[in-house]
């Protein structure tokens, strides 16, 4: 009789792939960047403030195609930033359960 194996204590951890973590997070914000420009292009009557992605997106400014493209390439930035300093900090703690 073949033996099923269960899970233990000692089963290997979960390691995150930490390129796919980068273009997710790249990825998504991106889009979430893209539909905030919209949104402030589309209805700008809704009480959002805008201003809070020059903030986080340094030199962005509202209603210019540069901008537009230097918020989206600091969007794609900020993801793989993220995910190069979270990735690996997260695959060496779950190592060293």
């Amino acid at each position: 009789m073949a033996k099923i194996p269960s899970a233990s204590a000692h089963a290997a951890p979960h390691l995150m792939p930490v390129v796919a973590l980068g273009l997710s997070l790249s990825l998504f914000l991106a889009i979430s960047y893209t539909f905030c420009i919209a949104g402030y292009v589309l209805l700008p009557a809704l009480p959002i403030r805008h201003s809070a992605l020059a903030t986080f997106l340094p030199g962005f400014g509202l209603l210019s195609w540069q901008a537009f493209f230097l918020g989206l390439v600091e969007s794609l930035g900020w993801g793989w930033y993220i995910a190069l300093i979270f990735g690996p900090l997260y695959n060496l703690f779950v190592s060293r359960r």
